[in-house]
């Protein structure tokens, strides 16, 4: 079963990073001049576009670190850096600038555009996802683990999708404050989770901290 407890942190921590509830007033303020149908189409794009980002993560990722002569424990402690940023932002409530900056978001055009950027990318699907899928596909002589990766991924979106698809009464059910109290809670649960990956890349970094 420790696997299986494995792969439910996994699937918190990528919630948590995506954090649809953040992406709901953005993805209002897009799309407040479409049709249903116009954002249903747009909500299926943005599933499908974090899905294929997030899957390339997991199956390339840690080659493309190979290449670039980076470390995993170094990309560790970077990527714990990156979540704890995205973390104070979610925190105090305020526009995560490593998520999507306002240029990116008004800088929309097509169905298409707004659905790849900024919602998919950098929104949801940024450093920070990306970061969190490559660290945890580390791990050698497993080989059904890149499967429940995968799966894991799937799933989260799979709820992203939902979460986006009902955005409108979800916005006008829990208004402002809502938002703002679920954006912080996902922050407090993602400043935990940065500050462990950032020890573990500190262990493999200088062994000597190792108990």
């Amino acid at each position: 079963m420790a696997y299986l407890s494995e792969y439910t942190r996994f699937f918190t921590a990528l919630l948590v990073i995506l954090d649809p509830f953040a992406a709901i007033p953005v993805f209002l303020s897009l799309t407040h001049n479409y049709q249903v149908r116009e954002r249903g189409r747009i909500v299926n794009i943005t599933a499908l576009t974090v899905a294929i980002v997030l899957s390339l993560a997991a199956l390339g990722g840690e080659k493309m670190l190979a290449l670039l002569g980076t470390s995993l424990p170094s990309f560790r402690v970077g990527g714990g850096i990156v979540l704890l940023l995205m973390a104070l932002a979610m925190l105090r409530a305020q526009p995560d600038q490593m998520r999507a900056t306002r240029a990116e978001r008004e800088a929309t055009g097509s169905l298409e555009n707004i659905a790849v950027v900024p919602l998919a990318l950098p929104l949801l699907a940024g450093p920070g996802s990306i970061s969190t899928v490559i660290i945890e596909m580390h791990r050698p002589g497993a080989g059904y683990h890149l499967f429940w990766v995968i799966a894991v991924i799937l799933g989260v979106t799979l709820l992203l999708w939902g979460i986006l698809r009902l955005a409108s009464p979800i916005g006008r059910y829990l208004g402002p404050i809502g938002l703002n109290i679920l954006n912080r809670l996902f922050g407090l649960i993602l400043t935990a989770i940065a500050v462990e990956i950032m020890a573990n890349g500190l262990r493999e970094l200088f062994p000597v901290l190792a108990p």
